[in-house]
């Protein structure tokens, strides 16, 4: 006899979930609760309430996620200008500490004793989850059905659905995507099909946010990003919130052929992974953030920002946005934004995002210091030399001493 009496469910009302819930409901003789979170996927999220509701689901949670994933996840992270192994922004990892947040306050609400997700057991998903889960109710059951049940393939799915009448689509049953997608406001992944070979080429037609950058307009779009504290809140002057400024860049970024990235990224879990990411408007976002950063941050403070940064991502990326680490870097970036503001201009031009202007009443620039013109008096130029035999000392020592330089 299971002593698990009621599970909350991340259900997305596609097949692997749609059989978890009547799998659940059969091994651990169970109550489910599903939670769909639109978090931007660009798929209704209603029609999953239909599908928990044929399967017997009793409470159903949908939740329109998206300014809270966009203010509270996507702007902090990029505050930081985070990128994973030098390329990834990070798309998938950054959505699952929302997921997990609500997953432990439904279980909380309803009385669940334990909380599942339809992450395999190849991946990173089921550690973002489950850490998530644990840091924040330290005793809850977790229940990973890929690590349990025998349906290792679509095909052994589709049968289990049969078998118990669960209401999946079969009307293109034999029609399957190539790829394992995942989406939402920040991104597009795809893994799978042509993909295992890292010597393959993604077909074009694989891409669904952006058109290719040969396929681009050939006339450049420009755009003015206002900044605030780190965070863009304004397009061309227009008052915009967290994800209505992202849904806006990814659609000029993809109509300009922004934001495709083609990489093999080594996961927590040991293995390595080829993946293709779509993220027109987080390219973007990067840019612009490191150009008015370029003007607003003091030197030093700026490149140990830099330093920090792979750390961070690594922790994103790994699922330890609960944890203290990530409590603790996210204090000393936000610190660094408190000027971080003023306006970027961007030219978007065939799959390049190119700054070609930025300022701020908060900027270091001063051109009556940097000017190659008269600067009247504003830097001695002879002050260098002290400067540059002082800086030189423990070389020109070691060089006296017959110190090898080479």
């Amino acid at each position: 006899m299971s002593d698990v009496k009621k599970v909350v469910l991340a259900y997305s009302g596609g097949l692997d979930t749609s059989v978890i819930v009547k799998w659940l409901q059969e091994t651990y003789n169970c109550e489910v609760v599903t939670f769909t979170a639109d978090i931007g996927q660009g798929e209704e999220v209603e029609p999953a309430r239909t599908k928990a509701q044929a399967l017997g689901v009793k409470e159903i949670y949908i939740e329109d996620l998206r300014e809270e994933f966009v203010r509270d996840y996507v702007y902090p992270m990029f505050r930081a200008n985070t990128i994973y192994e030098g390329e990834y922004l990070l798309g998938t990892s950054i959505a699952r500490p929302l997921i997990a947040k609500r997953l432990i306050e439904i279980a909380n609400e309803t009385g669940a004793d334990a909380i599942s997700h339809g992450a395999t057991g190849k991946g990173n998903d089921q550690v973002r989850f489950e850490l998530g889960g644990y840091a924040l109710k330290p005793g809850v059951k977790v229940i990973a059905p890929w690590r349990e049940w025998d349906l290792t393939s679509r095909e052994k799915l589709m049968a289990y659905c049969e078998e118990h009448n669960i209401p999946v689509d079969f009307a293109n049953k034999k029609k399957k995507s190539p790829y394992s997608m995942d989406a939402n406001l920040l991104h597009i992944s795809y893994e799978g099909g042509i993909l295992e070979d890292p010597w393959a080429e993604a077909e074009d037609d694989m891409w669904r946010w952006s058109v290719s950058p040969e396929a681009a307009p050939d006339t450049p779009t420009y755009v003015e990003l206002t900044y605030e504290k780190g965070d863009i809140v304004a397009i061309d002057g227009e008052p915009l919130k967290a994800h209505e400024v992202l849904e806006k860049l990814n659609k000029m970024g993809g109509d300009n052929g922004i934001g495709r990235l083609d990489i093999v990224e080594n996961r927590y879990v040991g293995m390595k992974s080829r993946g293709c990411y779509e993220t027109p408007g987080g390219t973007i976002m990067l840019r612009a953030h490191r150009a008015i950063e370029s003007l607003t941050l003091d030197r030093e403070e700026a490149h140990l920002k830099d330093q920090l940064m792979p750390k961070y991502a690594e922790v994103i990326y790994n699922g330890y946005w609960w944890s203290p680490e990530r409590r603790m870097l996210q204090a000393a970036i936000d610190e660094t934004q408190k000027n971080v503001s003023g306006v970027v201009r961007m030219k978007l031009y065939k799959g390049n995002a190119i700054v070609v202007g930025r300022k701020s009443d908060e900027s270091l620039f001063d051109e009556s210091i940097a000017t190659f013109e008269d600067d009247a008096g504003a830097y001695d130029q002879k002050d260098a030399e002290g400067f540059i035999k002082l800086n030189a000392l423990r070389l020109r020592i070691a060089a006296g001493k017959g110190r090898k330089q080479s």
